[in-house]
């Protein structure tokens, strides 16, 4: 668990409750160092609207040399509604896209798993939503996102709109290998998602999933066309393991997927495929409760203990980590966004200082060597 190497972290607290969220992850960090247990280098950067704020540009070069000299980011939130009225290229969302692109992350990986002690937040049944724990990864730099020609035209008087689904075998081999990787170390099965009744794009794509999968004969694979998968993610969740699918139906999959365990506050993400992964929760900078001590900052402890396990191969720490977490929601402790009749509603300092607490207890206790 402990090692000499220092392993380079930089921490972008962003906007709205971003350094709030941040702040006590920073500090889990900084113990861990001071206590040997890991060895690590913390730097801070600014992107988003602090950036923009700063130095005019919501990514500034700073910010991407930092990011490159590190072993892993971890980001907590950007954007503001004062940012709204800014050009489109200085808007914070901006970064989102220019750092993933800066540091090659073409795979973004978002479990979607729900916490027994929170199984009343989710609006479908009990019986139905019990043991979901399922992982989309979906390509992220392809696609019809990036794909040409688009743009709006005008044909013979009339304005059309054109966006391009393009996928190339080299990118689909990329993002197939990263969920085969990973269902190895799960529960062994991928359903690769398309829409390859209409799509010659998904044709190709499901042509060379096939292919990749053979690689992996420990895995199972099964193929599912887009709309089926997400009425069989509301109707029956378990039977999923790892989704893998393109941009656009994992943008649409990975947010379904995420609002069957009840609260957007819970959820980690990655986006990974560089030397450098990139590690952030997925609620959003939520500037209606920035400054108030209202947030949530378990998805930011969530995002770290991912940032442990595939960035610097910390599982023991990662899986404490996530433990802690549930340790703390089985105490009843509750943020606003999960309170519940009967449960002790605490701040987002609070809660961090539980969820720490509880870390370092079950690392007393040897949980890690498990």
């Amino acid at each position: 668990m402990t090692t000499a190497t220092t392993r380079k972290i930089l921490l972008l607290p962003g906007d709205g409750i971003g350094p709030e969220v941040m702040k006590p992850v920073a500090d889990l960090l900084g113990a861990l160092s001071s206590r040997k247990v890991l060895t690590v280098e913390v730097r801070e950067g600014l992107i988003g609207g602090a950036a923009y704020d700063r130095t005019g540009h919501p990514l500034p070069p700073e910010t991407v040399a930092l990011a490159l000299d590190s072993e892993a980011v971890l980001l907590a939130a950007v954007g503001g509604p004062r940012y709204d009225t800014l050009p489109y290229e200085h808007r914070p969302e901006r970064a989102l896209l220019g750092i993933r692109e800066k540091l090659g992350a073409f795979a973004n990986l978002r479990p979607a798993r729900l916490f027994p002690q929170l199984s009343n937040a989710s609006t479908l049944k009990p019986e139905v939503i019990a043991g979901l724990d399922l992982l989309v990864v979906r390509e992220l730099t392809g696609g019809i996102y990036f794909g040409s020609p688009r743009g709006i035209v005008t044909e013979n008087g009339v304005r059309v709109g054109i966006n391009t689904e393009r996928y190339s075998e080299p990118e689909i081999e990329r993002i197939a290998r990263v969920a085969f990787t990973v269902a190895k170390s799960r529960r062994s099965r991928v359903t690769s998602v398309d829409k390859a009744n209409v799509l010659e794009s998904s044709v190709l794509w499901r042509e060379v999933v096939t292919r990749v999968g053979r690689e992996f004969p420990g895995v199972v694979l099964d193929h599912m066309y887009v709309d089926n998968a997400a009425m069989q993610l509301v109707r029956n969740p378990g039977q999923f393991d790892v989704i893998v699918t393109g941009n656009l139906f994992g943008d649409i999959l990975s947010d379904e997927a995420s609002q069957l365990t009840g609260s957007i506050g819970m959820l980690a993400s990655a986006s990974v495929g560089g030397r450098t992964g990139l590690y952030e929760p997925i609620h959003g900078s939520a500037p209606d409760i920035a400054g108030k001590d209202l947030a949530n900052p378990s998805a930011m402890f969530l995002s770290l203990a991912m940032l442990l396990d595939h960035s610097l191969g910390e599982t023991g720490l990662a899986r404490t980590l996530e433990r802690a977490v549930e340790t703390v929601l089985g105490e009843g402790v509750r943020t606003r966004d999960i309170a519940e009749p009967g449960s002790r509603v605490v701040g987002c300092r609070e809660m961090g200082e539980r969820i720490t607490g509880a870390f370092w207890t079950l690392l007393d206790k040897g949980a890690a060597k498990q």
